[in-house]
């Protein structure tokens, strides 16, 4: 222990010096607050559907609403019901019985909606693709604005296609 403790004040410490602040983001977080004012009135509301995933994608999801990626800091949150919505955020390969659901659900959505397909199953069918129990990719059943692939994709992939679906509508 002793040996431990000697080496330990020998050397130092060897971490990196921690990141300065930016002001070219602090702008940007204010333009993309004023976009998301111009395109819909408000905050931006998500709802998060799941139609069929292994929830790794919901995983991710749940980090990129943490607070080191703060999404509401940025003015978007997550709602329960896709009346309140203006982005439905699907992961995983549609399933056959979730297929009525997802429609109903964008249905409901008020316009101007955006969809936001997360992770390669929701992008592309994943490895489950189109069979007697899926539907395949969310393309197959309602549109959708945005791709975002991964297996999961990680917060920063999700916000980015959160980000892009929200600069394509204006």
């Amino acid at each position: 222990m002793y040996q431990l403790l000697k080496q330990i004040i020998k050397t130092g410490i060897k971490t990196e010096t921690p990141p300065q602040p930016d002001e070219a983001m602090r702008l940007t977080e204010q333009r993309l607050q004023q976009e998301i004012l111009d395109v819909f009135g408000g905050a931006l509301a998500i709802r998060q559907v799941d139609a069929g995933s292994c929830n790794g994608c919901e995983l991710e999801i749940h980090a990129v609403n943490n607070a080191y990626y703060n999404i509401e800091g940025l003015g978007i949150k997550f709602v329960a019901s896709p009346r309140h919505a203006d982005l439905l955020l699907v992961t995983g390969p549609v399933s056959r019985h979730m297929e009525v659901a997802l429609k109903r659900t964008y249905d409901a959505t008020p316009e101007p909606k955006l969809v936001v397909a997360i992770g390669d199953c929701a992008c592309d069918g994943g490895i489950f693709g189109e069979s007697y129990a899926s539907c395949g990719k969310v393309a197959n059943v309602i549109p959708v604005d945005v791709a975002v692939s991964g297996c999961p994709p990680t917060p920063t992939a999700i916000l980015q296609g959160i980000l892009t679906a929200i600069g394509a509508k204006k």
